[in-house]
């Protein structure tokens, strides 16, 4: 795979990062361009208990922890009723995960622990077991462990010292899978492959890769994003054994060309095969200054006059226009994208004039390529 080259020019006012992607590189494995129909994962959602903490759990203003230790405890014969409960060491959370495809039960999985009431950290907390469903609402794990958080958060006197974000925690490894999805790639003898960023041309060449490599007509283009490929599903090593061969089928993806700006950061980011057709740009500046200054008047007063006599605030303005030359830059066709940020560099133009300049070029049809602005 050839480098990817870079170009980085520091402007007046701020930098700017070109970054130049070639397109023209080695065939990429089918495995990395796509997936089959039937590989996702699975979201799963649940409600628990992180208790052990240091009195930086919900207050008795959150009656749904109160409530659900009062239950909680119900399991080990305890009646108490919710107003009969006062902990600061407990919290109520949402625990989610996502389930990857292919696991089997007793396979571990890491889940994310977030608080839902007013607990100021989770910092030393363990989470209760927790069941974890998916949108059928079954059972599909089982989580429960200590909380890493990363943060913390201290009051006292009230003084607050915090770093990152001690509400939010991570459990690794802390779900235990307990029911497996079940999961389909074949079909009616067929496979699907579904391309991660559709593109017709690349379709195309999947479809032909395979062909070349397998031999015979199995791979058939359905769109710009989906291959079908048929499969001899009548033994599971065979099917298995010819899949992976598909993944590992090399093939050299295309590409819209595609410029992609962000002003905030002043990045501009192209990939290496966009061209500009011949253009002249000229950069000018006209600046207007506009100053006022406040100046009190404060006459001495006289005999006979006291009352008439008054402080006044007089303004005086200054005006100042200066106008730069306009330098001009010159690009002759087929130029690439960093062409024109170094000619831009040489007349000293800023970020935002560079973004400017992008956006003019292809609003004249010079710029052969998508222009994203985030």
């Amino acid at each position: 795979m050839k480098k990817s080259r870079w170009l980085q020019s520091i402007l007046q006012g701020g930098a700017v990062l070109l970054l130049g992607i070639s397109l023209a590189q080695a065939g990429e494995r089918i495995k990395d361009l796509g997936r089959f129909g039937g590989w996702r994962d699975n979201q799963l959602i649940g409600y628990g208990l992180v208790t052990g903490l240091a009195g930086s759990g919900d207050s008795q203003r959150s009656q749904m922890t109160q409530q659900s230790l009062a239950n909680m405890l119900k399991q080990f014969e305890l009646s108490l009723g919710p107003d009969q409960v006062n902990s600061r060491n407990v919290a109520a959370v949402m625990v989610t995960a996502n389930l990857p495809p292919l696991l089997e039960p007793g396979a571990r999985i890491d889940v994310t622990v977030t608080s839902i009431g007013d607990a100021r950290s989770l910092l030393g907390g363990s989470l209760l077991q927790t069941p974890l469903k998916g949108i059928d609402g079954q059972v599909y794990v089982l989580a429960q462990g200590a909380l890493s958080v990363g943060g913390y958060r201290y009051d006292s006197n009230g003084n607050m010292v915090q770093k990152n974000h001690p509400t939010v925690g991570q459990i690794p490894a802390g779900g235990i899978v307990e029911q497996a999805v079940a999961t389909s790639f074949i079909r009616d003898n067929a496979a699907e492959l579904l391309l991660a960023s559709p593109d017709f041309t690349t379709a195309e060449r999947i479809a032909k890769a395979i062909n070349r490599t397998l031999g015979g007509q199995i791979a058939t283009p359905l769109g710009a994003g989906k291959v079908r490929i048929w499969v001899d599903a009548s033994t599971t090593a065979g099917a298995m054994d010819l899949l992976s061969r598909i993944e590992s089928i090399e093939v050299t993806p295309d590409e819209r060309a595609r410029v992609v700006v962000n002003e905030r950061t002043g990045t501009v980011v192209a990939g290496g095969d966009v061209r500009l057709s011949a253009v002249t740009v000229v950069h000018g500046d006209l600046k207007i200054s506009v100053v006022t200054d406040y100046q009190v008047s404060q006459p001495q007063p006289f005999i006979g006059s006291a009352g008439e006599v008054r402080t006044v605030v007089v303004p005086q303005t200054r005006m100042a226009v200066q106008e730069k030359p306009l330098p001009g830059i010159n690009l002759k066709g087929n130029s690439t994208i960093a062409d024109l940020v170094a000619a831009l560099n040489r007349i000293h133009a800023s970020p935002r004039d560079v973004i400017a300049v992008l956006q003019a070029i292809r609003t004249a049809g010079a710029l052969h390529a998508e222009l994203v602005i985030q």
